[in-house]
């Protein structure tokens, strides 16, 4: 299966029981379907969020093989920073070795930093960077990442977002490398995903919360691949999807799905006082993702998956850069 049609054929949670009961489900609407796809084919590729160093990792990659989840992304949340060269460097060797795109977050953020307005209940300006030494603070993290063989980068600003997409088109950073909007900034309408894609986000996370019609209404104006928890993190709303995933994918493809996890202390930033939760918390985490695959297997919508090895997103639109 390799279209849209395929997903659309794919049996629905309870179907057969359901309509022997008198109760089927309406049928789907081939036109809420999304036509893209990743390039050189697939319409999912799975990711393993908050691997926050080496010895998480090493238990994402055991796990991963002993339950067969592939992965195509992993993905850190605590920043560059928190990361020595060595780190580093173990992971991009750990990843490359498996063909598996290693994604590292820039930072300075908001919340980490002296503005109290992020404590407000408003949330104030967020996890944007907060004036030019942020914004210096961010080059220089996805720069060092950069030069040691890090591929993608995790992004939770439109500044540096269009900074650093300015910086790949200089040569500053390597040509292929990949700019990843966080989930902690996600667009929640199609206007704004547009935007992103046009600012330099080769992959933008939406929040979990959003319904499938919005998923739909993103999908009539951008293909750029399209980053969504199943599973989402206690502070981004520990929302559950699993049995939806055969429908995120029909209508948001070409989608991640990222394999987070509820009911969870947040571990941002990682230091070796959190390292039993963390280890802990990134073995479960690809269990989740057994599960979920579970279920797209169960439903038959499982033939879809990109090739493994495949990061790239394909053409996107972007905002012209003036010389």
């Amino acid at each position: 299966m390799t279209d849209a049609s395929a997903t659309a054929a794919a049996r629905r949670p309870g179907e057969q029981a359901l309509t022997a009961l008198g109760l089927p489900a309406p049928a789907l609407d081939p036109a809420d379907a999304s036509p893209h796809s990743f390039p050189g084919g697939g319409r999912w590729r799975t990711e393993i969020p908050s691997c926050e160093g080496p010895e998480a990792l090493a238990v994402v990659l055991k796990e991963s093989s002993r339950l067969d989840v592939p992965i195509h992304r992993i993905s850190q949340g605590s920043g560059v920073w928190m990361l020595t060269d060595a780190e580093i460097t173990e992971m991009v060797e750990a990843t490359a070795e498996r063909g598996i795109e290693l994604c590292l977050f820039t930072g300075p953020r908001g919340t980490w930093d002296i503005g109290g307005s992020t404590r407000t209940d408003s949330g104030g300006a967020g996890l944007r960077a907060r004036g030019h030494d942020a914004v210096a603070g961010c080059v220089e993290d996805a720069v060092r990442a950069a030069e040691l063989g890090v591929k993608c980068l995790l992004v939770a600003d439109e500044g540096v977002l269009w900074t650093l997409h300015r910086a790949r088109s200089a040569g500053i950073l390597p040509s292929d490398t990949t700019l990843k909007l966080s989930a902690l900034v996600g667009p929640v309408n199609p206007a704004s995903y547009a935007v992103y894609e046009q600012l330099g986000a080769d992959s933008i996370n939406v929040p979990s919360d959003l319904t499938l019609a919005h998923l739909t209404e993103i999908r009539r104006v951008s293909a750029a691949p399209m980053d969504m928890y199943i599973e989402a993190p206690d502070d981004l709303g520990g929302y559950v999807r699993m049995y939806e995933v055969a429908e995120l994918v029909r209508r948001g493809a070409p989608l991640y799905l990222k394999f987070g996890l509820s009911k969870t202390p947040g571990i941002y930033p990682y230091g070796h006082h959190l390292r039993e939760l963390t280890l802990a918390t990134a073995k479960e985490r690809v269990r989740r993702g057994r599960l979920a695959l579970d279920l797209l297997a169960r439903h038959g919508a499982d033939g879809e998956m990109a090739p493994l090895g495949t990061r790239l997103p394909g053409p996107l639109n972007r905002f012209e850069i003036s010389s």
